[in-house]
C-alpha cells in the first residue's frame, strides 16, 4: 500500500472538550490525557510503565496478551516527545522507526496510528515504507524522512546500505519492534539483529521497545533490545514489563454428524458445520496451514453458500492488490468470513472478528494462541475458537492444543545461532554503506544477540567469502566483491555490486514464483502478448509439472493451464468443478515437540480416551486390543504382512520433515540388510516402510536388529552418503547461496528464472564438495538442513530419546493405528468429493483387515 506523507493538524472546531481527570493530567500531556478522556479510557498500567521507562531512556520488552494495547503503549513515548517543544530543538528528522514482520501489519498500524494522531491534533508526519512503496517515494524518504517510519526488516537493511544512512538515522530516538516473537526465531531475525547493531552505532542513545505476545522465556527476546558486548550484564540494561491476566480463550473442537476421516487434512467433511458457524457470527477468520487448504476450503464454502455470504480469501501467493482489498473489506465490516494462511496471523484490527475457526491441527501451541487471539481482539473479552481436525490423529493433536491453550503453554523456540549466509549478506551491505575496518565491524556484529558467540575465525571466513567467493572460487572475478583500501579497510569492488546488493537484499527466498495471468481459452500462452489480469503467483516447480489442459485450484477458482513463458503462467477459467491435480501446497508447519509430547501422553493414558469423540476412542481401544500403545518414553514399531508385502510402521510423532529423513535413512539400512525395501510414506505422526523381505521373520531370527536400525549413528555415514546423492542438500545450498549473495536472482530490468538459479548453484555445489568441502556456504547449508528441510536436529533428539526404548510388535495383520499412514501410500491424484470417496473406501478395506469382522 502506498501511504502519502501527511502533516496532521488540529481540527478547527471541537464542540466539547471534556477535562481529563487530575491523575491523567499529572501523567500525560493535556492533549493526550484529553484524548483518553474523550474515549472514556484510562491508560493501562503497562502503558504507563513504558512511559516511565522512556523517561529514564531504558529499552523495554513488553509481553502482553492480545488486545492489551501493546502498539499504543509502544508509540505513546514517541507521541508525547514529538508533541512537545523538546522535539523542535532536536530537528525534524527520523525520530521513531517501527519494524514489523509483515507489510500488511505496517499498513494496518499506520491506519490505527494516524487516527489517534489526528484526534489528538498532533503535528506528526507518519509514513510506511515496504516493497510496495514507489521508488520515487522511497528515494524522497531518504532525503526528507518522516518523523515516524513504519517498515519491515528488509527495508531497514536497504536503508542502512546507502552512504547517507548516518545522516538519515542521526536523530533516531526510538526503535519499536512489533511482534518480536515472530521475527526472532528466523533468518529475518538474524538480519534485524545485525541491523539493530548498526543502528546503535549510528545513534548511540537510541532506545528500543520490543512488543511481543506471551512467550515462555522472555530473556531470549530482551537480548535483541540492547548490545551484547557484555552478555552477562545485558539484561540489566533493559526492562521487562509483563501484562498478566486477560480473559482465557473459549476453545472447542467441532463435533459433526459425519464420521471423522482416517486421513487427509482439508476437513471437507465438516464444511456444512463450518458454514453454519460462520452464519452465526459477525466475522469469522478461517485459518489453515497451507495455501492448498485455503483454496480448497474457499471453494467448498462458496459451493454451499446458500445465503450468498461475502467470503474472502487471503494468502501469500495472491496479488498484493487483491490482499489489500480483502484487508480493507474486513476492517470495514463488509465480509462475513475470510479463509487465510499465516498472512493474517498478526494484525491490529481486522474488523469485528468474533470467531476463529482452525481447519486442521494447528501444529504448535504458540501459533494456535496467536491465531485464536484474532477473535475479540480485546484483552478483557475471551477469544472464541473452534478446532476442526482433518483426520483421527489430528483429533488427538487438536485436543492437545486445547489443553495447552487452557494452561497458556508456549512452545515457540526463539533462541538461535545467527546464520552464516545472513552474516555474509550483512557484511556486504555494510561495505555498500562505507568502507569498513574488519576489527571494528566484528565488534559491532558480536553485539547482536544471535552472533554474540561468533568467533573471529568464523567472521574472517565470512569476510573472505564476500571478498573472493572462497578458495575454490577466488579465480573468478564475479565473486570478488570487496577490495582492500590500503589502510587495512575493505570497500566494495565497484558501484555495480552495491546496486546488485540492493536489488537482492533480504532472507526470504521462497521457491521461484511465476505470475499467473487469466486469459481466454482461445488465446493461450502462445498468443498472449501483454498477458491478462494477474491473479497472483504460483511456485515455478508446480507450474513446470502441469501438462497443457490440466486444471487446478487457484485464487478461489478452478483454472485451466494454457502454458507458460519465461516467468509467466497463462490460465483460463475451467468448466470442470473438480480440478484434475491438486494445487501447490505452500509450506506446511511441522508438529511441535510440545504438542507431540502431549499426544504421546494421551495415547499412553486410557483414562483420557472417554473425553475424545466416540469413533476416536473406539479406534484407540481397538489398537490396545489388537496391538499395543506405547508409553510416553517409548517408540512403537509394528511389523506385519499385507498384500504380498511386509510392512514396518513406526510412530515417532516428530513431524513430517523428520519422518521423511528417517524414512530415507532407514531405506538405506534395510537395503544393506537385504530386506529389499520398496518404498516409504510419512505423515506428522508415523512412517511406514514396505519391503519384499519378511522383516518380522528377520527380527525373530536376529538378522535384523531394531536397536541397530534406529541407532544414532545413522546420522553419520548414512546421512552423508544420502545427502551426496540427493537433491535436497542442493536445494538447501541454493537458498543459502542466494541469501549470501553468491548467486543473484534480480538484475536491473530482469529476474533469473528458478531454472537458471538452480543450474548455477548446482554446478557450484558440486565444485565446492569436491574442491572446498569446508566452504562457508556448505557449512551454512548443513546448519539449515539440521532444522529446515531435513529436520536433522529433531531426528537426532528422537534417536537419543528412544535408545533402548523401542517396543516391537510382530502382528499377523494391519493394526488399527497404522491405517492413517497406510492410506498415504499410492494416493490417487484426484481432488474433490471423488477423492474423499476413494479415501473412505480404502480406509474401510484397511480397517476390515485390521479388525476382521468384529
Amino acid at each position: 500500500m502506498l501511504v502519502s506523507s501527511m502533516t496532521l493538524t488540529t481540527p478547527k472546531k471541537i464542540k466539547r472538550k471534556p477535562r481529563p481527570p487530575a491523575h491523567l493530567s499529572k501523567t500525560l500531556p493535556p492533549v493526550i490525557a484529553a484524548w483518553f478522556a474523550r474515549r472514556g479510557w484510562k491508560p493501562r498500567a503497562h502503558q504507563l510503565a513504558l512511559l516511565e521507562a522512556a523517561k529514564h531512556r531504558r529499552s523495554t520488552l513488553l509481553i502482553a496478551p492480545t488486545g492489551a494495547g501493546k502498539t499504543l503503549a509502544g508509540f505513546l513515548p514517541s507521541l508525547i516527545a514529538l508533541g512537545t517543544e523538546k522535539r523542535k530543538k532536536a530537528g525534524a528528522g527520523l525520530f521513531t522507526l517501527y519494524v514489523s514482520p509483515l507489510k500488511a501489519l505496517a499498513n494496518d498500524v499506520a491506519r490505527n496510528l494516524i487516527a489517534p494522531i489526528e484526534e489528538m491534533g498532533l503535528n506528526i508526519r507518519t509514513e510506511t515504507r515496504t516493497g510496495d512503496t514507489s521508488v520515487a517515494r522511497r528515494q524522497r524518504q531518504r532525503v526528507k524522512p518522516p518523523q515516524i517510519l513504519l517498515t519491515t526488516p528488509e527495508q531497514v537493511a536497504l536503508l542502512l546500505s546507502h552512504p547517507d544512512a548516518p545522516h538519515l538515522f542521526a536523530d533516531l530516538d526510538t526503535i519499536i519492534l512489533d511482534e518480536l516473537h515472530a521475527l526472532a526465531p528466523s533468518k529475518r531475525g538474524d538480519l534485524l539483529a545485525l541491523d539493530l547493531a548498526r543502528l546503535r552505532t549510528l545513534a548511540p542513545n537510541v532506545m528500543t521497545v520490543g512488543l511481543s505476545a506471551t512467550v515462555a522465556r522472555p530473556s531470549e527476546l530482551r537480548g535483541y533490545l540492547v548490545s551484547q558486548t557484555h552478555p552477562e550484564t545485558a539484561t540489566l540494561l533493559s526492562d521487562l514489563v509483563t501484562v498478566e491476566g486477560g480473559a482465557k480463550p473459549d476453545i472447542s473442537i467441532l463435533e459433526v454428524e459425519d464420521e471423522i476421516p482416517w486421513s487427509g487434512h482439508t476437513a471437507r467433511y465438516a464444511m456444512h458445520e463450518v458454514y453454519n458457524a460462520i452464519r452465526a457470527h459477525k466475522l469469522t477468520l478461517v485459518f489453515v496451514n497451507a495455501r492448498l487448504q485455503a483454496e480448497v476450503a474457499f471453494q467448498e464454502l462458496w459451493r454451499i453458500n446458500e445465503d450468498n455470504l461475502p467470503i474472502g480469501l487471503h494468502h501469500g501467493s495472491l496479488d498484493a492488490l487483491q490482499r489489500r482489498k480483502v484487508e480493507s473489506a474486513m476492517a470495514a465490516g463488509k465480509l462475513r468470513a475470510v479463509v487465510a494462511t499465516s498472512t493474517l496471523d498478526l494484525g491490529i484490527d481486522w474488523g469485528d472478528v468474533d470467531l476463529v475457526i482452525h481447519l486442521g491441527a494447528p501444529k504448535g501451541a504458540s501459533r494456535f494462541l496467536q491465531r485464536i487471539g484474532r477473535a475479540n481482539h480485546r484483552m478483557d473479552e475471551p477469544s472464541r475458537g473452534i478446532l476442526v481436525p482433518g483426520n483421527r490423529f489430528e483429533v488427538l493433536e487438536c485436543r492437545a492444543a486445547q489443553q495447552a491453550a487452557e494452561v497458556g503453554a508456549q512452545d515457540a523456540v526463539l533462541s538461535r545461532s545467527g546464520a552464516l549466509d545472513v552474516l555474509a549478506q550483512h557484511i556486504l551491505g555494510m561495505a555498500c554503506q562505507a568502507q569498513f575496518d574488519p576489527a571494528t565491524l566484528f565488534s559491532e556484529i558480536r553485539s547482536a544477540l544471535p552472533y554474540a558467540g561468533l568467533s573471529r575465525n568464523q567472521f574472517d571466513r565470512a569476510v573472505e567469502f564476500v571478498s573472493t567467493g572462497g578458495y575454490a572460487l577466488k579465480n573468478y572475478d564475479r565473486f570478488a566483491k570487496l577490495k582492500p583500501t590500503g589502510d587495512g579497510k575493505l570497500r566494495v569492488a565497484n558501484p555495480r555490486i552495491a546496486q546488485q546488493y540492493r536489488l537482492n537484499v533480504g532472507t526470504i527466498v521462497d521457491s521461484p514464483m511465476l505470475k499467473v495471468h487469466l486469459v481466454s481459452a482461445r488465446r493461450g500462452a502462445g498468443r498472449a502478448r501483454q498477458g491478462g489480469r494477474v491473479l497472483g503467483e504460483v511456485d515455478e516447480y508446480f507450474a513446470e509439472q502441469l501438462p497443457p489442459g490440466a486444471t487446478f485450484v487457484f485464487a478461489g477458482e478452478v483454472l485451466r493451464f494454457e502454458g507458460m513463458r519465461d516467468t509467466e503462467v497463462f490460465v483460463s477459467r475451467a468448466s470442470a468443478q473438480d480440478p484434475m491435480v491438486p494445487s501447490y501446497g505452500g509450506n506446511k508447519f511441522p508438529l511441535s515437540t510440545h504438542l507431540a509430547a502431549r499426544v504421546r501422553a494421551m495415547l499412553a493414558n486410557p483414562r483420557d480416551w472417554p473425553s475424545l469423540p466416540p469413533a476416536v476412542a473406539h479406534w484407540l481401544t481397538l489398537q490396545s486390543e489388537r496391538s499395543v500403545l506405547p508409553a510416553t518414553d517409548e517408540v512403537l514399531i509394528e511389523t506385519f504382512p499385507r498384500a504380498g508385502r511386509h510392512f514396518l510402521v513406526a510412530y515417532p510423532f516428530e513431524g513430517r520433515l523428520a519422518h521423511q529423513t528417517l524414512g530415507m535413512l532407514l531405506t538405506r539400512r534395510l537395503h544393506r540388510a537385504d530386506a529389499q525395501p520398496l518404498g516409504f510414506v510419512a505423515n506428522d505422526y508415523a512412517l511406514a516402510l514396505w519391503t519384499v523381505g519378511d522383516m518380522s521373520d528377520m527380527i525373530a531370527q536376529g538378522r535384523l536388529s531394531l536397536s541397530s536400525l534406529f541407532d544414532e549413528d545413522m546420522l553419520g555415514d548414512d546421512l552423508d552418503a544420502w545427502l551426496a546423492e540427493s537433491n535436497l542438500m542442493k536445494r538447501t545450498f541454493r537458498l543459502a547461496a542466494v541469501i549470501a549473495g553468491l548467486i543473484e536472482r534480480r538484475h536491473p530490468g530482469k529476474v533469473k528464472s528458478g531454472r537458471q538459479v538452480t543450474m548455477s548453484t548446482d554446478l557450484i555445489y558440486d565444485v565446492l564438495r569436491r574442491h572446498d568441502p569446508n566452504h562457508l556456504l556448505l557449512e551454512a547449508a548443513w546448519a539449515d538442513a539440521a532444522t529446515g528441510l531435513l529436520d536433522i536436529r529433531r531426528l537426532g533428539d528422537f534417536l537419543a530419546r528412544v535408545k533402548n526404548r523401542i517396543r516391537h510388535q510382530s502382528l499377523p495383520r494391519v493394526s488399527p493405528l497404522s491405517v492413517p499412514v497406510l492410506l498415504e501410500i499410492g494416493r490417487e491424484v484426484v481432488a474433490g468429493h471423488a477423492h474423499d470417496s476413494l479415501l473412505r473406501e480404502a480406509a474401510e478395506v484397511l480397517i476390515h483387515d485390521a479388525i476382521g469382522d468384529c
